[in-house]
């Protein structure tokens, strides 16, 4: 049962990367690729019908986490509160800014709240591979469970880390550049005319940045982190993730250069579903190792609720995520084809 909420808790957290890793990409971009007020205000509203929907998958995995997994959602929320308060402002800030920006009609306000969204779409990204960087990393976990780490301290990957070290650092920058092609693809397939030429430049650009960005990731995970290899190991059939994420990354290279525009975003959702589940795959059973004393990680069995909680609230979440997924089918079915400047 335990298994079964670790598997769950994944899919909830790769559902929000690529439903709302495009929103970010695509707010980290449309400065650069909308030229004038009125094609950013159209590469926002690539957006504008879904993204509050899309971030309803934080919400549910939060939830999750919390519900099979208390021991780690204490744990974590606490050592990592500096850093979730960051994450939580920028949120705001993000959300904020689309509602804000068309409230007044004048030469300076919308610009500053397209600066705002740009620039809090893209700390989110980078944030976000941070956190995944701890969480393969490792945190000092004391004998209670908990732990606490600064923002930084020498930026070495060792017990005494903080938040951000040069792994974690490097994780955020291919995060960043993932959701940057992510998110440029999606303008590509949801645009047209000017927009969609310079779009698909970002793709062509970002491609390359996330090749190497994913290259040099998955050589130092495997050093940073030794129980990745063993896990690999004793397993070899989970090295369909990683070639999933491989097939992903060929498929955007291929599918964008024939045109194939919503062939290039679903190989762009295969890559990040791909390397999401490689990580998960080889930290389990952690959810949580630590970097100190590895006998004292967090892992799914000592971080769970009891067992008949989880077994009763599987039948509550089942029908409530078909709820959900009907939901998104409606949602992209309706709003679906390309945007236009007018």
């Amino acid at each position: 049962m335990e298994t079964i909420w670790f598997c769950l808790v994944a899919i909830l957290i790769a559902g929000y990367v690529i439903f709302d890793g495009f929103d970010l990409g695509t707010g980290a971009i449309h400065m650069f690729v909308g030229r004038t007020e009125k094609e950013r205000e159209a590469i926002i509203s690539t957006i504008g019908p879904v993204w509050d929907g899309n971030e309803v998958w934080l919400l549910a995995g939060g939830g999750t986490l919390y519900f099979a997994f208390p021991a780690l959602y204490a744990s974590s929320f606490s050592g990592f509160y500096l850093a979730l308060m960051i994450v939580l402002w920028l949120l705001i800030l993000r959300g904020i800014s689309i509602e804000f920006r068309n409230h007044i009609h004048d030469a300076m306000w919308k610009p500053f709240w397209d600066v705002i969204f740009g620039w809090s779409s893209g700390l989110l990204a980078f944030l976000f591979g941070v956190a995944l960087g701890n969480v393969v990393r490792g945190v000092p976990i004391d004998a209670n469970g908990f732990f606490f780490l600064p923002l930084w301290t020498n930026f070495q990957p060792g017990a005494q880390a903080g938040v951000v070290d040069w792994y974690t650092l490097l994780t955020g920058v291919a995060a960043f550049a993932a959701l940057i092609l992510h998110g440029a693809l999606w303008v590509v397939l949801k645009s047209e005319g000017q927009i969609h030429t310079r779009a698909s430049a970002w793709v062509n650009r970002s491609w390359f940045a996330v090749l190497l960005a994913t290259v040099a990731v998955t050589i130092t995970s495997f050093a940073i982190q030794p129980h990745l290899a063993g896990q690999f190991s004793a397993m070899p059939w989970g090295y369909v993730f990683p070639l999933l994420a491989a097939a992903g990354l060929g498929g955007i290279f291929v599918f964008h250069r024939r045109g194939r525009e919503l062939h290039a975003f679903l190989s762009s959702c295969a890559y990040l579903t791909g390397m999401l589940t490689s990580v998960v795959f080889g930290v389990y059973p952690y959810v949580l190792p630590s970097n100190s004393d590895p006998s004292r990680s967090l892992t799914i069995y000592n971080a769970a609720a009891p067992r008949y909680g989880l077994e009763i609230g599987l039948w509550w979440f089942l029908p409530g995520m078909a709820l959900v997924a009907a939901y998104f089918v409606f949602a992209y079915r309706h709003h679906a084809g390309k945007v236009k400047v007018s």
